[in-house]
C-alpha cells in the first residue's frame, strides 16, 4: 500500500468516527425526549460501518496488487429497536391514562463510552495521518 492509500483510509475513518460522535451526542441530547414529531419518545440511533470499496474498473486496476478496500464509511444510521422505558409520572404532560411516561431507551453511561471510543478512534487516525505526512516530507527531502 502506498502512503496516499494510508491517508485515504485514515481520512475515511476520521469522517466515519465524526459521524458516529454526532449520532452519540444526539442520543445524549435526547435522552429525556418523550415526544417527537413522529410520535412517541426519541429512539436511540447507532451507525453501521461498512468497508469502502474501489468503485471503478480503473480504480480496481490501479490497486490490482493490493486489497480492494479503500477505507470505511457509514453505511446507514439505524434506530435501536429496544422498547421505551416506562416511568411513573402522572403529572407529566406525556403521561398515559395509568400515569406512565415512555422515555427513550438511552443509557447515558453507554453513550459516553461510545463517544470516548469514537473520539479515541478519531485521534488514532489523526496520528496516522500526521505520521504519514512526516514520512512523505522525509521522502521528498531525500529525493531532492
Amino acid at each position: 500500500m502506498n502512503l496516499f492509500g494510508i491517508l485515504e483510509i485514515s481520512g475515511s475513518a476520521m469522517q466515519a468516527q465524526r459521524q458516529r460522535a454526532e449520532v452519540v451526542t444526539s442520543n445524549l441530547a435526547n435522552a429525556e425526549t418523550t415526544s417527537t414529531p413522529e410520535g412517541g419518545p426519541y429512539r436511540r440511533q447507532s451507525v453501521v460501518f461498512a468497508a469502502r470499496r474501489v468503485g471503478s474498473f480503473a480504480g480496481m486496476m490501479a490497486s490490482f496488487g493490493s486489497r480492494r478496500v479503500r477505507g470505511v464509511s457509514v453505511e446507514r444510521v439505524v434506530e435501536d429497536p429496544t422498547p421505551p422505558i416506562q416511568r411513573f409520572n402522572p403529572s407529566h404532560p406525556d403521561a398515559d391514562e395509568q400515569g406512565y411516561v415512555a422515555y427513550p431507551a438511552v443509557n447515558p453511561i453507554e453513550e459516553i463510552v461510545n463517544l470516548m471510543g469514537a473520539t479515541r478512534a478519531y485521534q488514532l487516525n489523526a496520528s496516522a495521518v500526521q505520521a504519514t505526512k512526516a514520512m512523505i516530507q522525509e521522502s521528498l527531502k531525500i529525493l531532492g
